[in-house]
């Protein structure tokens, strides 16, 4: 085992950190404050090559691997964790059209999700289908060279606002195997969407329910085969579970850092508060476990990336551990904070508000429990 990144991953990783220095710190709290898109910030991250990390080449995509991802989403998320998460579910969105679309689905869309002169949502949660996706209830029915869907979608990150929406439809009898994948764009008659949701964090993305009333689409617009589309969807949660705990790592680490400086300029009864030694312990055992969480995304992102047998066991694992820790870590540095860490004066309630929901989202931490139990007990 080599735990040591390459000469080359040292580099973006390098670009990542800077960039999100540079280009996202300075204004997430603005952005939160206004929920502010950021759409100029995101073009500029997809110039980087971030818009289509693990896309190939042939289509403007970055072709490098889920461990280098999970690198780079973690850097950028210490700029802006809410942004960050868009990014991430655009990749995932843009990755399956390329490694299931046909040549000409490929090469239609995703040179423009890579550069994001066009941004994209992944369209599978219902308001009656979240944990049991598979139970979904919007419909795609053939016909002619057109399939036409009906149905609607839930907390859809970019609803509103995205030009491509990657839709997992049913189109055969109940349970996964009827469900297929397809690409609708946002100008299409009868799609439509709702209001904008109001949420505790991730406030630098729109979030909509997004209606299908008669939407028709060229059969062509299909992902993959007929009855493929749950796979395709569950192969793009493995990829996106790494990329969401790389954000929380992301965040809490950012804190950590913020705390580890200020408990240095903090005084009380006479003496900076890194010098009580019951601190000490709390920092060190956040350290302990966000290395240890960081070591699990990567193992993950290695098997993801290889194909190996156990790759979406590893990284529901990963994802539970790494989302829950990240949050821990920030809620506590919150406490090392006092009162100041309650302010919008300091960042680091902004990053508890936009890390919680990455314990639910991308399939809830219980989900992720089931998914190793089933593992090892069976189903």
């Amino acid at each position: 085992m080599d735990f040591a990144l390459s000469e080359d991953q040292e580099a973006f990783r390098q670009v990542a950190r800077d960039f999100a220095a540079a280009e996202m710190a300075p204004h997430a709290r603005d952005w939160d404050a206004g929920s502010v898109f950021p759409e100029e910030t995101l073009r500029a991250a997809a110039a980087l090559g971030f818009g289509g990390v693990y896309v190939r080449e042939d289509v403007g995509g970055s072709g490098l691997t889920r461990l280098d991802a999970a690198v780079i989403f973690e850097e950028l998320a210490q700029g802006c964790v809410s942004t960050t998460a868009y990014i991430s579910i655009h990749n995932m969105a843009a990755w399956m059209i390329d490694a299931y679309g046909h040549e000409d689905l490929r090469r239609r869309y995703v040179p423009d999700l890579c550069a994001m002169e066009t941004f994209a949502s992944y369209c599978l949660t219902e308001a009656g289908a979240g944990s049991d996706a598979a139970s979904l209830r919007t419909r795609a029915v053939r016909d002619g060279n057109s399939w036409v869907i009906n149905g609607a979608k839930a907390f859809i990150s970019g609803g509103g606002r995205s030009d491509v929406y990657v839709v997992m439809a049913r189109t055969g009898g109940e349970g996964a195997r009827g469900i297929s994948c397809f690409v609708v764009d946002k100008d299409t008659p009868g799609l439509s969407f709702g209001a904008q949701e109001k949420k505790l964090g991730w406030k630098s993305q729109p979030t909509a329910v997004v209606d299908f009333d008669n939407v028709r689409i060229p059969a062509e617009n299909m992902v993959g085969e007929e009855g493929q589309g749950f796979r395709i969807a569950m192969a793009g949660l493995d990829g996106g579970r790494l990329n969401i705990a790389a954000c929380s790592l992301g965040g809490a680490q950012f804190c950590l850092d913020r705390t580890i400086s200020y408990m240095g300029d903090r005084k009380q009864f006479g003496q900076a508060i890194k010098d009580f030694q019951a601190l000490r312990f709390r920092i060190a055992d956040y350290a302990t476990e966000l290395e240890a969480a960081r070591l699990m995304v990567r193992r993950a992102a290695v098997a993801v990336g290889e194909k190996d047998p156990r790759a979406t066991t590893l990284a529901a694992m990963a994802k539970r551990f790494a989302t829950d820790v990240g949050f821990e870590v920030v809620n506590g540095c919150l406490q090392l904070h006092g009162g100041y860490g309650y302010l919008n004066d300091h960042p680091i309630e902004r990053v508890l508000r936009d890390v919680r929901v990455h314990q639910i989202l991308e399939g809830t931490n219980e989900i992720m429990r089931v998914i190793v139990s089933r593992d090892l007990l069976g189903a």
